[in-house]
């Protein structure tokens, strides 16, 4: 498989995850919609939806979405990223750049769609909710723990269920960050994936919205960092397991 395909792959379905997710929090926080005040819940499984279309339109590619889990293949020491596709520089480039650019195009159409909704809400806090996370108490270094836990859950059960999506894949993958965001959420708002939160951040930054406010790009590090620390160490736990367990037979 080219890498031409790989990136598209990834462009595509990541920017279908970052429009139905950011889609769902705008359906909640922006004034006059049909879903306002819908709560975190509706939120939840919005992104559980979203992940679960983006995983079957990516499925080519593997359906990694998100820079943790490549990292964490990486990690995990993986010889393919999906079939065909070899980890090497010039992969992992193009899987991280089609990431980023998907979730960056997916914020933007979602702000195309709420665009009355921007221009009516007042509160600028609510506009940045639609596009990136924040803390519910800002500390960063155990906003950081929760990011590296919430993200480690994600890429090692990821990792452990082995192969590219395939069957049941899709709806388990929706499942478990359904299941992250109301388990562990609470704290940072749960982004576990750098480009979820950095791309539409940036949309945020570039987008003509009235009365938009800050980007918070003081936060905006810990659902980068956060992120790919827990991934790594879900890749690395992921390729310890099967060692552990020949060991302990």
């Amino acid at each position: 498989m080219s890498l031409g395909i790989v990136f598209l792959s990834e462009v595509f379905g990541t920017a279908m995850l970052t429009l139905l997710g950011c889609g769902v929090v705008a359906n909640v926080a922006l004034r006059g919609t049909k879903g306002n005040s819908g709560g975190f819940l509706m939120v939840t499984w919005g992104w559980g939806v979203a992940v679960f279309a983006g995983v079957y339109v990516a499925a080519k590619s593997g359906s990694h979405l998100n820079p943790a889990v490549t990292l964490g293949f990486l990690a995990k020491g993986n010889k393919e990223y999906a079939p065909d596709v070899p980890v090497d520089f010039a992969s992992t480039l193009t899987y991280l750049g089609g990431e980023m650019l998907g979730a960056f195009l997916g914020a933007v159409v979602c702000w195309l769609a709420y665009k009355q909704h921007f221009d009516a809400e007042e509160e600028a806090a609510s506009k940045l909710a639609v596009f990136s996370t924040g803390p519910a108490i800002r500390t960063s270094s155990w906003n950081l723990v929760t990011e590296i836990i919430g993200t480690f859950v994600l890429v090692f059960v990821i990792l452990t269920f082995g192969g590219t999506p395939s069957g049941l894949g899709p709806l388990a993958v929706a499942l478990l960050v359904v299941g992250i965001g109301v388990s562990l959420g609470g704290p940072t708002g749960y982004a576990i994936n750098p480009a979820r939160d950095l791309g539409p951040r940036i949309a945020h930054a570039l987008l003509p919205i009235k009365g938009k406010g800050s980007s918070d790009w003081g936060y905006s590090w810990i659902p980068v960092v956060g992120p790919l620390v827990g991934g790594a160490l879900g890749g690395l736990i992921a390729r310890l397991v099967p060692i552990i367990a020949s060991a302990a037979a």
